[in-house]
């Protein structure tokens, strides 16, 4: 490997390669996790199933539903935060 910075736009691909994963992460992976713990403590989803869940939660991402979509960026969210943290701690010197 060189030792030369990153391009723009390789750093644009890879930043747009970190957001569909964690997208896809949050659209899938989050809500299955979501609806096994609910299920486990709070019993049987009122609707039919997984398949109900989804439909609903897909539902409201369409519709525009704020804490839908925050529920599904928010492995996105959480990563952006940590890489804030990082780069504070870094600038104070802690890190």
């Amino acid at each position: 490997m060189s030792d030369s910075p990153a391009t723009p736009s390789r750093r644009l691909r890879k930043e747009a390669a970190l957001f569909l994963g964690l997208l896809f992460f949050g659209f899938v992976i989050v809500p299955v996790g979501i609806w096994f713990v609910g299920n486990a403590v709070f019993g049987a989803y009122e609707g039919y199933g997984y398949a109900d869940f989804f439909g609903n939660l897909s539902a409201r991402i369409r519709a525009g539903d704020v804490v839908a979509w925050f529920l599904v960026l928010s492995p996105w969210l959480v990563w952006q935060v940590l890489r804030l943290a990082a780069a504070a701690w870094r600038a104070t010197g802690k890190l």
